[in-house]
């Protein structure tokens, strides 16, 4: 296994579980950098945001506060960000551990169709020979090449965890899921922030409504939303940043955080070695198994560019390490990829599953589509936060789940039950003849399948 994130370690222990003798080549941090550098400890933020937000609401809740309003805790956030990185990083290593996988920490190229080469800190080499190999080396973020990131004034995503000052002024640069992330966290902790969205709105890849119930949201809490501007320079100025947008258009802050994607690590795997084929972005190309155009060499998560998801990474890798083991010759399902349930931690939470409204318009596919308010929700008001919508795509001749979307709290929870329907046929009926727990926010999906 050459990188020991998401995919890679679940292949690792996988494999190992099955009786297989693996070894687990990592440079950085088992566990994965796109992981335990960026999903984890900007979620790890977010709930600090949230908490802070939280305490905004207490009036709502009937409660007034005696003493000073929270404030961040710069060194308390970070050490709360390594704690929770550091013990999931334990977690994954001991776990491997126990299942006698061999963790070498250098950085490893193909040397051959068989061969991986190890080089450690310090220069020395180790070559290794094995039957079956997996590249799982991830992604890192993508810098257009009018910015030059310093870690102080201009950021990518990995400087902001947390940064050295919570920011006066923040312009984001980009408004898919991560750009908005960053715009919710930042604005939750007190920053004014600015949006430049490259299209007509943000979330360009999400249903339209809900995007539509973002940008009010951010539009609420003061967000500055500069749409139809692509950013196309970024220049210091004497008291913060200025980036110029080829609209004409120049937008000024303390600080600018680049968000625009990501490019795969396999720049340095030396794959031409090995005759394995990547494509003219980088992203190694893989069939249904996650082999590449060689049977033996397989690849998963970011590297390979089918759906730049952790949980999608995890599966890879468990279904790679059964491919290897031979249990394909026996009841095996493929990973389905329009069934992957994602979800944008912003405030509120946004989630979606399979099929989606205006993919199936586009396709000129027949549907049902039923869509109930949280605002109709005893646990919602409850929780004084009414905000948001389920809505449930099916088949108007069977009845079978085909998607869904969910915006507001919990959504990435809530969407599970959805996914759940998805991947298991499951017909609105189902959901509609569940007894859910009242008050609870779940009861929400069976009135939106009804």
């Amino acid at each position: 296994m050459v990188g020991g994130g998401p995919g890679g370690n679940q292949a690792a222990s996988r494999a190992a579980s099955l009786g297989a003798k693996v070894t687990l080549v990592e440079r950085d941090i088992v566990g994965g950098a796109a992981h335990l550098w960026d999903c984890i400890p900007s979620k790890a933020m977010i709930a600090t945001a949230g908490a802070l937000a939280f305490s905004r609401r207490a009036p709502g809740f009937g409660l007034s506060s005696g003493g000073p309003a929270l404030q961040v805790d710069h060194a308390a956030l970070a050490e709360r960000i390594g704690a929770v990185t550091n013990r999931l990083q334990r977690s994954v290593e001991d776990l491997l551990t126990s299942q006698g996988v061999r963790t070498l920490r250098g950085e490893g190229r193909l040397a051959g169709p068989h061969t991986v080469v190890v080089r450690y800190e310090g220069g020395a080499e180790e070559r290794l020979s094995a039957d079956a190999i997996v590249v799982a080396t991830g992604s890192r973020p993508r810098i257009p090449d009018w910015a030059e990131p310093d870690g102080e004034r201009v950021l990518t995503t990995r400087q902001a965890y947390p940064p050295p000052e919570v920011p006066e002024h923040l312009v984001v640069v980009g408004s898919g899921v991560t750009g908005v992330e960053f715009v919710h966290m930042f604005s939750s902790l007190g920053s004014k922030v600015s949006l430049i969205v490259s299209r007509q709105h943000v979330l360009p890849h999400k249903d339209a409504e809900v995007a539509a119930a973002l940008e009010d949201e951010l539009l609420r809490r003061g967000v500055q939303l500069f749409k139809g501007a692509r950013a196309q320079g970024v220049e210091r100025t004497a008291d913060g940043v200025a980036v110029h947008c080829d609209d004409g258009r120049t937008v000024s802050g303390s600080h600018v955080l680049i968000a625009v994607g990501s490019v795969p690590n396999s720049d340095r795997l030396h794959l031409d070695e090995a005759g394995v084929h990547v494509d003219k972005w980088g992203y190694v190309t893989v069939n249904h198994h996650c082999q590449t155009n060689l049977a033996h060499i397989y690849a998963c998560g970011d590297v390979c560019g089918r759906l730049p998801l952790s949980s999608v990474a995890s599966m890879q890798g468990r279904k790679i390490a059964e491919h290897i083991m031979e249990l394909h010759t026996r009841e095996h399902r493929h990973i389905d990829y329009d069934k992957a349930a994602s979800a944008v931690f912003t405030d509120p939470e946004i989630a979606d599953v399979g099929l989606a409204e205006a993919e199936a318009f586009a396709s000129g596919r027949k549907i049902r589509v039923t869509k109930v308010p949280f605002g109709a929700s005893a646990k919602a008001l409850i929780n004084d936060d009414p905000r948001g919508f389920v809505k449930i795509i099916s088949d108007p001749a069977t009845g079978v789940v085909l998607g869904g979307c969910i915006v507001g709290s919990q959504a990435a929870e809530l969407i599970s039950v959805i996914a759940l329907a998805v991947t298991a046929g499951l017909k609105v009926s189902d959901l509609v003849e569940s007894c859910l727990v009242h008050p609870s926010l779940s009861e929400a999906l069976a009135d939106a399948a009804e």
